[in-house]
């Protein structure tokens, strides 16, 4: 894998992503960027469809970088323009149990991938958003993944166990 500098990571909210990409920039010393942390402004605010468009473009635009996060609508940006695209497609009850175990970790306050003044929350629709995430953005991924793959190395997780094996591949160096 060091060949490789442009990674999008991408999977189902508590897959795992940020903390993913975090722990493959430290062993590729590529730098880190989390989607969340970007789009949001303190309050919950999005970010304007033009400027959150041009910041990604910005941002593949340049020679090295790890791109966590989904937002489905930009996401050819990111995969047409990464070396390589690891898809976290861990089973929704995993993702589900991540999601709310996180919200009482950081209760009150934001987590490290998410912008300052955005504090966890946990509701309704975001837990939809979750269990959905199989059947809604699931296939579409998978799609794009099929058509980009001759091309690109795809990496496809399928539950913590393979991640795990992929963490071992990344420590040793193996990648």
């Amino acid at each position: 894998m060091t060949s490789i500098r442009r990674i999008a990571l991408i999977g189902s909210p508590g897959s795992g992503k940020s903390t993913l990409a975090r722990e493959i920039g430290v062993a590729l010393g590529l730098p880190v960027y989390h989607l969340d942390r970007l789009y949001h402004r303190p309050g919950w605010v999005q970010t304007p469809r033009a400027e959150w468009v041009a910041l990604q473009e910005e941002l593949v635009g340049r020679e090295e970088w790890i791109i966590d996060g989904n937002y489905r609508s930009t996401l050819p940006l990111r995969v047409n323009a990464a070396d390589a695209i690891i898809f976290l497609d861990l089973p929704r009850l995993v993702c589900l149990w991540r999601v709310v175990r996180r919200t009482f970790q950081y209760r009150n306050r934001s987590r490290p991938d998410m912008a300052e003044g955005c504090p966890e929350r946990l509701n309704r629709e975001f837990l939809s958003f979750v269990w959905g995430y199989p059947e809604r953005d699931r296939p579409a991924v998978l799609r794009l993944l099929e058509k980009v793959a001759a091309a690109k190395r795809v990496i496809h997780l399928r539950s913590r166990t393979e991640v795990a094996a992929f963490r071992r591949r990344l420590e040793s160096g193996e990648l």
